[in-house]
């Protein structure tokens, strides 16, 4: 089953409520399209506004951004104006963050992973014995004690090409049959 897309999902989750979880005696019809015809929010609510303050989110320092700096191994910033760009742009992501972290998840299951949790989605990951009947086939049995298993080779000529393969082919620079890597050093 292919995956639904976000819209969609959406829709259904709206018509399931609307329709089972309804506590009024008389079920009202809910416009899905009309609902999710105008967004709520943007990404723009996020992010800081011109007139916001200066208090709302944490401020850095020039001497704080030049140890992150130092401790991230990049380089300092090259004059005032870009070190202001820097300042400003990192900023932007904490107050990004702060508004993340305001958001309500009490009542919310972890997303445990990026891949369909659904009963469709987990009996499609299921390794069965139709699946691993050919890998099986493609085992042979060996030894006399314990059965030791080794995988047919399916083609032999790969294998001789990869005898023949000249792993320096490429190289810019050789010593004898090694490559040479330049470091980063000058002088």
């Amino acid at each position: 089953m292919p995956p639904l897309s976000l819209r969609t999902s959406l829709r259904h989750f709206l018509v399931h409520q609307a329709t089972f979880h309804t506590t009024r005696p008389t079920r009202s019809k809910i416009d899905v399209d009309a609902l999710l015809a105008t967004p709520t929010w943007s990404l723009d609510t996020l992010l800081p506004s011109s007139s916001s303050s200066a208090n709302e989110s944490p401020t850095i320092t020039s001497k704080q951004l030049h140890h992150l700096l130092r401790l991230s191994a990049l380089p300092p910033p090259k004059d005032a104006s870009e070190e202001q760009k820097m300042l400003s742009s990192l900023h932007s992501h904490l107050h990004f963050v702060a508004e993340i972290r305001k958001v309500d998840t009490t009542n919310i299951t972890p997303l445990q992973s990026l891949r369909d949790e659904t009963s469709a989605g987990k009996k499609e990951q299921e390794i069965g014995l139709e699946e691993l009947e050919a890998a099986f086939a493609n085992e042979d049995v060996k030894g006399k004690y314990y059965k030791r298993i080794r995988r047919r080779q399916q083609d032999a000529a790969e294998a001789e090409s990869a005898k023949t393969w000249d792993v320096t082919g490429a190289a810019g620079k050789k010593v004898g049959r090694y490559f040479v890597v330049d470091g980063g050093k000058e002088g």
